[in-house]
């Protein structure tokens, strides 16, 4: 299969996969504040939706355009401002709807996992980082001159969802897990909202501060 890369650049993609898999992201913070607030399934619904954001990158990065994106200044502002709007309201929504529980510890209803999905799919489409780093990431591990290139990108692309799914999987599980000793303290979940809300803030700021290359 001409798609497939070599061994040596295969474990060197999973190496650097494991990293970006354990660094800190407003995805992420989507992930765990969901599973600690509706349940696990509703934080593995806000992953899958981003995991098809990672589809979409994949096909924009292996087709060009999200290089035309870039070069667009409004077009790259627009995006900013878009995402870091997001992630605000993302912030807003968990200060408004208070603490992550009822007051009689139950969880409270979760949405519906579609719409957990859409919410996963718009933070990570929304998010100019990924695209940046989508658009340096993956052109490393494929030669220009190769004449399977777009294949191969498209195979590494896809490649980092399955990487990737054991840690974000076993993340959202651990929070969920987690959320029944929050239920033991209202003033401790509520903390957790103000807590998601201030990284969702610090992420706006992070987007909004992201620069063209």
């Amino acid at each position: 299969m001409t798609f497939v890369p070599d061994l040596a650049i295969l474990l060197q993609f999973a190496v650097a996969t494991f990293v970006i898999a354990i660094t800190p992201g407003p995805d992420m913070t989507l992930f765990v504040g969901r599973a600690l607030a509706e349940g696990r399934a509703a934080g593995l619904a806000c992953m899958f939706g981003a995991m098809t954001g990672i589809v979409i990158h994949t096909l924009i990065v292996a087709l060009g355009l999200s290089a035309l994106l870039i070069a667009s200044p409004a077009a790259f502002l627009a995006l900013k401002i878009g995402g870091a709007g997001y992630l605000v309201w993302l912030a807003w929504q968990a200060i408004r709807h208070g603490a992550a529980f009822n007051p009689d510890g139950r969880p409270r209803p979760a949405r519906p996992l579609i719409r957990n999905w859409a919410t996963g799919l718009g933070i990570n489409l929304l998010n100019p980082k990924i695209i940046l780093f989508f658009m340096t990431f993956l052109p490393q591990f494929v030669s220009a001159n190769d004449p399977d290139a777009i294949g191969k990108l498209m195979f590494l692309g896809l490649a980092f969802i399955p990487l990737s799914l054991p840690i974000t999987i076993a993340l959202v599980l651990a929070a969920d897990g987690f959320a029944r000793l929050l239920r033991k303290s209202r003033a401790v979940a509520r903390s957790f909202d103000y807590l998601f809300a201030g990284v969702f803030g610090a992420f706006a700021l992070k987007i909004l501060a992201t620069q063209r290359p």
